[in-house]
């Protein structure tokens, strides 16, 4: 028998979240007695605290947990895999657009043998601009995870809770639980899920955010933006010596140089940029060891809920 501790990051979710509750309860109660409901609220600024702790006073099985500030979703969601108590984890988002009646398909594709499976939507319900950054996020992801894989990425996922232990030490802002998952294991799965319209209010990701989510992950998980720059540098190295040996023959062929002043500082510009924007990679990379040897946190719990007794 299954134990599961459902996971839900909660960000300005007062309009669906009592919903979300009620579904995960009645789906959880027919696929275990065993289960956890854990709410981690992102420090938003509606009611949605208030809501988790009437469900908590409620039902013995909701916990929730509140981060002194907006950490953002991975990192409210590592916060709330490191206290799970139960074998297996099951993520989601609080907006009703995963349904929690699609958890038993997660959990049935991980006892054939994978260690995570995700709910990849049949049909999205995003916008078109929320789709073009989703598959910014995804590219960017394909270097860590490998390119099936990524393709397959959602924020519906199963996972056995020991995965844990491979990122159980992982400290840092920069959080890509995705990306952390691979540190632990390969079996990966994707199926098929339903993807609902909102039940309530619109998206807290904007384009900017998923954007720099993506940057994110191949500056802080990857080394292929150093790669690009030293491919860049390759190139326009034998772009300089093509252009010395032409200016060269130029030399001996007509016995003079080549004119002109725009064609020189073409060249310059050329070249000056490659070096600013490989000089840019650098120091990002630099400003991620320096955040790391603060040893900041990639969340600070603020408060707990009390639990409810048996009854």
């Amino acid at each position: 028998m299954h134990t599961v501790s459902a996971i839900v990051p909660v960000y300005n979710a007062a309009g669906s979240l009592a919903a979300l509750i009620d579904q995960l309860t009645v789906v959880l109660r027919g696929v275990t007695a065993d289960y956890e409901i854990i709410l981690v609220e992102d420090c938003g600024q509606d009611e949605s605290w208030g809501i988790i702790e009437s469900a908590c006073a409620a039902d013995r099985h909701v916990r929730g947990i509140r981060l002194s500030r907006n950490y953002g979703q991975h990192s409210a969601l590592l916060c709330g895999i490191r206290e799970a108590r139960k074998d297996i984890i099951v993520t989601l988002d609080d907006d009703l657009q995963n349904p929690p009646s699609e958890i038993p398909v997660l959990l049935n594709e991980l006892e054939r043998g994978f260690d995570v499976v995700y709910g990849t939507p049949k049909k999205e319900r995003h916008g078109l601009l929320r789709d073009v950054a989703s598959v910014m996020t995804k590219l960017a992801l394909q270097n860590g995870m490998g390119v099936e894989t990524a393709r397959s990425v959602s924020a519906f996922r199963a996972f056995r809770t020991r995965l844990r232990e491979g990122f159980q030490a992982y400290q840092g802002p920069f959080v890509s639980i995705d990306v952390l998952l691979t540190w632990s294991t390969s079996r990966f799965a994707a199926v098929p899920v339903r993807h609902d319209q909102r039940a309530a209010g619109k998206s807290n990701y904007t384009l900017m955010k998923l954007f720099n989510h993506a940057f994110n992950l191949l500056t802080g998980f990857s080394t292929v933006p150093l790669q690009v720059a030293s491919m860049m540098g390759f190139v326009f190295t034998v772009f300089g010596i093509g252009v010395l040996g032409w200016v060269l023959i130029r030399y001996f062929m007509d016995g003079g140089s080549i004119p002109g002043f725009p064609f020189l500082a073409s060249i310059i510009a050329i070249f000056s940029g490659v070096q600013l924007f490989s000089l840019g990679i650098f120091g990002e990379y630099l400003a991620r060891i320096h955040f790391r040897t603060m040893d900041k946190p990639p969340f600070v719990v603020l408060e707990r809920t009390q639990q409810a007794k048996e009854q």
